[in-house]
């Protein structure tokens, strides 16, 4: 049996010879009535306080798993953001080193080429002196048949005048 306030005010105790002072158990009766009121008024301020701040706490816990996970999303997606990053960046990298390839091996090949021209060049500057060489050597022994030609067309003309003469 609990003891409440109704309780202590109707509790009624029995007389006996010489027993207590009727008047003042009462008055103490009340004065542990109204204390136990007040105690259970307490309790129930109390017990709703309790309740509230429970009900705050949960809504504090909810949030702040609610930000941890948007945090470790957050962190995920960053994490995925780099991964991605790199993964472009080594993409790009090797892009550029196989344009770099391409362009060399193209330099290699121009240069090849342009020694094979230069050499074709010389070959045929050499071919086209020589043939300058003996064009002028056949002419020079034209020229030279032609002086002696010359020279003896004038020494038969010399002999010719010189036995119209005669």
């Amino acid at each position: 049996m609990g003891i409440t306030p109704a309780v202590v005010k109707q509790k009624e105790f029995s007389t006996r010879f010489r027993g207590f002072d009727v008047q003042e158990v009462d008055y103490f009766l009340e004065d542990v009535a109204k204390e136990l009121e007040a105690l259970n008024q307490k309790i129930v301020q109390l017990n709703e306080q309790n309740h509230r701040l429970n009900v705050e706490n949960n809504g504090f816990r909810k949030r702040e798993g609610a930000m941890k996970n948007a945090m470790i999303q957050s962190q995920k997606v960053l994490d995925q953001m780099k991964d991605n990053a790199k993964k472009s960046a080594q993409v790009i990298i090797a892009n550029a080193e196989m344009e770099a390839e391409r362009m060399l091996s193209q330099s290699h090949k121009r240069l090849a080429q342009l020694h094979t021209d230069i050499m074709e060049l010389k070959r045929q500057r050499t071919q086209l002196e020589m043939q300058i060489s003996s064009i002028i050597d056949a002419h020079s022994k034209m020229l030279e048949m032609t002086k002696e030609e010359n020279k003896a067309a004038d020494e038969a003309d010399a002999t010719l005048k010189f036995l119209k003469q005669a």
